[in-house]
């Protein structure tokens, strides 16, 4: 009988598309954060950009070389999520 081998990874999903689609979901939690200023979507909003970071840690720590420019992308992506979100909260009431 074949054996399962379970890797924590959601819907079949590798490594690398559950970090896009993190990535992809902070930034449009940060879009409708910043674009309605509700406190609770901007603390939803950071916790998602803090979920996408810790799949960006464990991921870059198994790329290979064909890797590197699709991780550099997805840093500068979180990177622009948290600057707008930084600069969001300056302008809260």
């Amino acid at each position: 009988m074949d054996q399962i081998n379970h890797t924590h990874l959601i819907s079949g999903f590798n490594e690398r598309k559950q970090l896009q689609l993190a990535v992809q979901a902070a930034q449009k939690m940060v879009g409708e954060a910043t674009m309605n200023m509700d406190p609770e979507l901007m603390d939803d909003a950071k916790r998602a950009i803090s979920d996408a970071k810790r799949l960006y840690d464990s991921f870059v720590h198994n790329i290979s070389e064909f890797d590197q420019d699709f991780v550099e992308k997805q840093n500068q992506l979180l990177q622009k999520c948290e600057h707008q979100l930084e600069e969001a909260y300056k302008e809260e009431p």
